[in-house]
C-alpha cells in the first residue's frame, strides 16, 4: 500500500484534535517532504520533540539574563517545527546567583506570571507546547511545579512537584524555601496528540508518580530536573511503555518506549529531538521471536521492527498509515509487553502454593 498524499503534521493534528491518543492509525518515524522544503511533513501519528539542557549558562548572574540564554537556546529548535519543547527544573532561578525567595519567583497556575508569558510568547509564535518549570502559588502554598503552555499560550495543565528535599520544604532552605508537597495522585494532561504527564527530579526516586501516570494512560513524560537521573529514567520508560522527554541542569534526553535513548545533548549541542510515533508497541522478545518471519512476509518494510536486545524487547510501528501497529499484533496474537505480564501474573497467582 502507498501513501499517495502527503498529510502534513499540522494539519492532521489541527483536523483530529478532538479525537486523539495513543491509537492514532499509521504513525511512523518516516519524513515525507512537500513542495515546500522548509514544512516538516510526517505521517499522522508522529510528533517532533524537543529539549534542552542548562549545561553552559549556569552559573549565571541574573534571572533575566537566563530567561533570555534559555529561550536563546530554544530558538536553535525552531526549525525543526517541534510540536513540544520541555525546559530544565526552575530554569529561570537555579543557579542564579541573583537570589529572590520562593515568595517572590512563585507564579500564578492559572495566568501566565513575568517569566511564563514569556515562554507563552514562544509558544505562540512556534506553534507547540513548551514544558515550563517554575515556583507557583496556589491558595496561600507555594510548589515547585511544571506549567504545561499550549500552542496558543494558554496554561493547560499544571504538576507539583510530590516528592521535594528537605531543604526546599523546610523555611531556612534555598530560595527561602517553604515550598509544599504537591498531591500523590495528579492528572496528566490531555494534548492534541496524546496524554502528557510530568515529574521533577527528586520525584524520580520514588515510583507512586509514575505508577500514577502509567494508570492515566500517559504516552509521554515530561521531566525537568537539576540532576540528569540517569538510568532510573530508561528503566522507567520501559516498564511504562512510554516517552520520557528530559531536561535537566546536565543533559537533555528523548528515550523511547524501549528503554533506550533516541537522542542526547553532547557537549557541542546542549538539546536533544527526534520524531516520537505515539502509536508504537513494546512487545517481549521471547515469544514474538517465533512471529517475525511472517510478519516480516506480509508486510515487509511497511513496519519498523527493533529488536533491543539487552532489554528483551522488540518495538513495532507502522510506516503505512493504512496499517495500525496494534492490529498488526491482533492479527498475529501478539500482547504487548504490559499484557504479557498480566497474563503470567494470573498463571502465576493460579498455581502458587
Amino acid at each position: 500500500m502507498k501513501n499517495e498524499k502527503n498529510v502534513s503534521r499540522r494539519n492532521f493534528l489541527k483536523q483530529t484534535s478532538l479525537g486523539v491518543g495513543a491509537g492514532i492509525a499509521g504513525a511512523a518515524m518516516t519524513s515525507f517532504k512537500t513542495d515546500n522544503s522548509t514544512e516538516n511533513v510526517i505521517l499522522p501519528g508522529t510528533i517532533c520533540a524537543a529539549t534542552i539542557d542548562l549545561k553552559g549558562l549556569w552559573p549565571d548572574t541574573t534571572r533575566e539574563s537566563r530567561i533570555r540564554k534559555v529561550l536563546e537556546r530554544m530558538g536553535e529548535l525552531a526549525g525543526l517545527k517541534p510540536d513540544i519543547i520541555c525546559l530544565p527544573e526552575l530554569f529561570d532561578s537555579i543557579w542564579v546567583d541573583e537570589k529572590k525567595t520562593v515568595k517572590e519567583l512563585a507564579e500564578d497556575e492559572k495566568v501566565p506570571g513575568p517569566v511564563t508569558s514569556r515562554i507563552a510568547e514562544f509558544a505562540m509564535k512556534h506553534n507547540c507546547y513548551v514544558a515550563c518549570p517554575v515556583y507557583t502559588q496556589n491558595d496561600g502554598h507555594f510548589y515547585n511545579s511544571t506549567l504545561l503552555i499550549d500552542r496558543k499560550g494558554k496554561i493547560a495543565g499544571v504538576y507539583h512537584k510530590t516528592h521535594p528535599t528537605a531543604t526546599e520544604i523546610l523555611k531556612n532552605g534555598v530560595f527561602g524555601a517553604g515550598v509544599s508537597a504537591g498531591a500523590l495522585n495528579q492528572p496528566v494532561i490531555q494534548t492534541d496528540f496524546g496524554k502528557v504527564g510530568m515529574q521533577i527530579c527528586y520525584d524520580a526516586n520514588w515510583v507512586d508518580g509514575w505508577d500514577n501516570l502509567k494508570k492515566q494512560g500517559a504516552n509521554i513524560i515530561l521531566f525537568s530536573s537539576a540532576f540528569p537521573g540517569g538510568k532510573m529514567l530508561n528503566h522507567y520508560a520501559l516498564e511504562n511503555s512510554c516517552y520520557i522527554i528530559s531536561s535537566t541542569g546536565d543533559d537533555a534526553r528523548i528515550i523511547d518506549i524501549s528503554g533506550n535513548d533516541l537522542n542526547t545533548s553532547s557537549q557541542y549541542v546542549r538539546y536533544a529531538w527526534a520524531n516520537i510515533n505515539l502509536e508504537k508497541v513494546s512487545v517481549f522478545t521471547w515469544p514474538t521471536n517465533g512471529k517475525l518471519p511472517g510478519i516480516f512476509n506480509k508486510y515487509g518494510n511497511r513496519l519498523g521492527i527493533k529488536v533491543w536486545h539487552e532489554n528483551g524487547v522488540v518495538t513495532i510501528e507502522s510506516h503505512d498509515p493504512q496499517i495500525k501497529a496494534a492490529d498488526v499484533l491482533k492479527e498475529f496474537n501478539i500482547p504487548t509487553s504490559e499484557e504479557h505480564l498480566r497474563n503470567m501474573y494470573t498463571v502465576q497467582i493460579k498455581y502458587r502454593l
